[in-house]
């Protein structure tokens, strides 16, 4: 059996967990992830979704503080693991900890590197217009994301592909692929492959800042924030100084001629002009309220019309 330590915290990563502990060429040593944190307004202490996973399978948990120090390099190499899995860990693993494992560190990355290295490639690859993007299974390194190829898989971008469905397409895709790639590696049959550096582009740490619309962009490139943006940062605007929360767009048949930003209403639907079309809000969530559709958010937010978002 393999001898594996899995790094990860949110839900995103529970399946990955899930499809190794479940193959039986895999024994799952320790699931290492973040602390519990405060959540919710009554800042309840609250399990990352990975030690939820490893506690119902009865796998052992190690939740330190930090990596760097001593104790947490003795605990980990008291596991004598064979191999360490990383996917959304969410820390910096150093070097001294990369090093314990026989096979090494491989780490799941949703992109096809060198394409897209850093935290964000899924948000990016829509936000960009993509037709193609996929996972890639690495060696990690200290860089980010620089580490040896070992396997990937191609994944299409649907014209109205969101964070949330490309989140399930590898989800769908990327457990596989994972146990599948461990697998050869550990037989002998993958050589790493150095990545082409000269190919190489970075995407960065998106904040709830970069969801706020600018609407003197054109209108494609705001239609595709807003698909990128669905869960994580989120889409935003602000009305009469307070947070409009947009989770669906469209790109309107007419062109208006208002300023960008300008709201107008047309057959109980509500648009917004661009600088070089118009956008139809199709969804939205006013500050304290949940989200709607714009007929029943213009049923008690008419006075809209005509208001410029910023």
């Amino acid at each position: 059996m393999i001898k594996t330590v899995f790094f990860g915290t949110p839900e995103f990563a529970v399946p990955f967990l899930n499809a190794l502990a479940a193959d039986p060429a895999f024994e799952i040593v320790s699931v290492v992830t973040r602390p519990d944190e405060e959540a919710g307004r009554g800042h309840a202490l609250t399990a990352p979704p990975t030690k939820v996973a490893a506690e119902a399978a009865g796998i052992p948990v190690f939740q330190p503080e930090t990596l760097k120090s001593n104790e947490s390099l003795v605990a980990l190499a008291a596991m004598n693991a064979d191999v360490f899995v990383v996917f959304a860990y969410g820390r910096i693993i150093p070097k001294n900890v990369l090093d314990l494992p026989r096979i090494g560190c491989v780490n799941v990355h949703p992109s096809l590197l060198p394409k897209y290295r850093g935290p964000s490639p899924m948000q990016s690859a829509i936000r960009n217009g993509d037709t193609t993007t996929g996972i890639t299974i690495m060696m990690l390194d200290e860089g980010m994301d620089t580490g040896a190829l070992l396997s990937f898989v191609n994944l299409g971008l649907d014209e109205d592909e969101t964070l949330e469905t490309l989140t399930k397409k590898v989800e769908e895709q990327g457990p596989a692929l994972l146990v599948e790639t461990i697998k050869r590696l550990d037989a002998g049959e993958i050589v790493p492959m150095p990545q082409d550096e000269t190919r190489a582009t970075v995407c960065k740490l998106l904040s709830r800042d970069d969801g706020r619309v600018d609407w003197t962009l054109p209108a494609i490139e705001i239609e595709r924030m807003v698909r990128a943006y669905k869960g994580w940062p989120g889409t935003w605007t602000t009305w009469n100084g307070s947070r409009l929360k947009i989770h669906a767009v469209a790109i309107a048949d007419f062109t208006g001629d208002l300023a960008p930003g300008t709201v107008s209403i047309k057959n109980n639907r509500l648009f917004v002009d661009c600088s070089d079309a118009t956008i139809e809000l199709l969804n939205l969530q006013p500050e304290g309220k949940p989200p709607m559709p714009a007929d029943a958010f213009l049923r008690g937010y008419s006075a809209i019309s005509g208001a410029t978002l910023a």
